[in-house]
């Protein structure tokens, strides 16, 4: 195992910038450079990056300025999976998932088991600075890491999309409670997360699953993965798509009250369908995150006894349930992973930012 003398990485080097007279928005700048490989503390260790995967938050910070806790220079890249190559003994070596975010352990959220919103938590591509995803390295600590053992012939590099797109919505499925014979609703089924939240509400033992998007081609291939009825919402508002779901409910014997509801879109139109769909005992859980401003009559929680839930991340712990979950193939990862050269960066983001939701997540392999 060889140890670098220098991280071989790409930076996010100039921040977003938006206009305040047009509210145009320049993107950030990303160029390939070299930083220091730091001294690791006691229990860190130095992760060579076998792959990264593309995630929406990585293209809102660097497309439509949303906040991270570190400036520019800044890496992005927070899905992250590779092989240990120094640091703690007991690490070296081994195939590894690292979870998106790791908490500081020692807060009062973090020992009341909410340390996926630890409020002192390391998130690369966040939070980290000049350490990040989209790199040949990465130090962190060890306490947190997924060791993955039995993959057999999955690429380790497919395995990063574990670390946020199919750990989040299981840490989605706990904050809902999701039970065996639950009814679930998911909206944004084709998305990023989307198609892993509707397999994972399957695999725990949902009745029945709709999922709502707007591509055909995709929800027609959701059937496959997890939902078992779908509705295309393309050109239509949140009350059509209530009234199509309450038809649906009505053909196929199915309740319309008690749905619990998960809103993976983030943006303004499925949100919108979700709070229209939500109804007596239902619980909605917002899962997607959005800068839009979406009005709701509050009173409507009272009257219907409704919850609306948000989630944030995954706690580590959870993550060798995800990751057994994968290897025995309750929920297939394979047909929704593409990878390609960590150099092919720049034109990847603006691929997937004008596609808004590819068919396949990306992971960039590193290629320095």
């Amino acid at each position: 195992m060889a140890v670098p003398d220098k991280i071989q990485t790409w930076q996010m080097v100039q921040p977003t910038t938006r206009n305040r007279e047009t509210g145009e928005v320049t993107p950030g700048k990303i160029e390939k450079t070299e930083i220091p490989v730091p001294a690791l503390q006691a229990g860190e260790v130095l992760v060579e990056v076998a792959g990264c995967g593309v995630c929406h938050t990585d293209l809102g910070y660097f497309y439509d300025g949303v906040p991270t806790v570190s400036k520019p220079p800044l890496t992005l890249g927070h899905e992250i999976a590779g092989i240990v190559v120094d640091g703690d003994e007991k690490w070296l070596g081994k195939e590894v998932i690292i979870p998106a975010v790791m908490p500081c352990r020692q807060c009062i959220l973090c020992k009341t088991r909410r340390g996926n919103r630890c409020l002192d938590q390391k998130m690369p591509g966040n939070s980290m600075g000049i350490y990040g995803g989209f790199s040949s390295h990465i130090p962190v600590p060890g306490v947190d890491l997924c060791e993955v053992k039995g993959r057999g012939d999955l690429p380790l590099a497919h395995l990063s999309v574990v670390a946020d797109a199919g750990a989040t919505p299981y840490q989605a499925a706990k904050r809902a409670e999701l039970e065996i014979g639950d009814n679930v609703i998911v909206i944004g089924i084709t998305g990023g997360v989307g198609q892993y939240m509707g397999q994972i509400a399957k695999a725990l033992g949902a009745k029945n699953v709709i999922g709502i998007a707007r591509n055909q081609e995709k929800l027609d291939r959701a059937l496959n993965y997890g939902a078992d009825f779908v509705i295309n919402s393309s050109g239509k508002d949140a009350r059509a798509v209530s009234k199509e779901f309450k038809g649906l409910c009505k053909e196929n014997g199915l309740p319309n009250f008690g749905w619990k509801i998960f809103e993976v879109t983030g943006v303004k139109g499925g949100q919108e369908i979700a709070l229209a769909l939500l109804g007596f005992v239902g619980k909605l859980i917002v899962v997607g995150f959005g800068m839009a401003k979406t009005e709701y009559a509050i009173g409507r929680l009272m009257a219907f006894d409704a919850e609306m839930i948000g989630t944030w991340a995954c706690l580590p712990e959870y993550y060798p349930a995800v990751l057994d979950m994968v290897l025995s193939k309750k929920i297939d990862i394979g047909p929704f992973v593409e990878t390609r050269p960590m150099s092919t960066i720049v034109e990847t983001f603006e691929e997937v930012h004008k596609a808004g939701s590819p068919a396949k997540r990306i992971v960039l392999t590193p290629d320095f």
